[in-house]
């Protein structure tokens, strides 16, 4: 397991064969660090499916709205909400979209993202600079890569529960 350095700035998620630990990145895009770590305190991402999980590119979670598999689920919707609250601006910067890397998934407006994010599975460099970087998985990517692929997936798996290391 890795050593957290800055439990405020590190989530914990669990997923079905164990914990990804990520790194967050608040000096490079502190507006979406923020927006992850209220979700995560709510529990709001806990039981969140992952709709949209592609072989070779990343995993996608987030859709609060729709996603939650304990909240009157309908798959078919997963993935095109996001949370009550505002979106937020992108925060582009030079950090490249390497394995584990996580982004800010946002329909075509820059400006669109709200809850949702993925993780890549692989180096993904045609997202640099359009898609907001803000993590970075230090612990636990065996578990990203076991994800059950699908768009969606017929049976999808979930974020058990998602929260910051400092309140653990």
């Amino acid at each position: 397991m890795a050593e957290i350095k800055d439990p405020e700035n590190t989530i914990l998620m669990e997923l079905k064969d164990g914990t990804v630990i990520i790194e967050l990145l608040p000096d490079i895009a502190p507006l979406h660090c923020e927006r992850m770590k209220e979700l995560a305190r709510s529990g709001a991402y806990d039981n969140v499916c992952f709709h949209r999980v592609i072989d070779g590119f990343m995993a996608q979670t987030g859709d609060v709205k729709n996603g939650n598999m304990e909240k009157d689920f309908d798959l078919r919707m997963a993935g095109t909400g996001g949370s009550e609250l505002p979106n937020v601006k992108a925060e582009f910067s030079g950090i490249p979209h390497d394995r584990g890397t996580l982004g800010a998934a946002r329909s075509a407006n820059p400006d669109s993202a709200n809850s949702q994010f993925f993780i890549n599975f692989n180096d993904n460099h045609f997202l640099n600079r359009q898609y907001t970087v803000y993590g970075r998985v230090i612990s636990g990517m065996e578990h990203v890569d076991a994800i059950t692929r699908g768009e969606p997936p017929m049976s999808p798996d979930r974020m058990i529960s998602v929260k910051v290391a400092a309140d653990a």
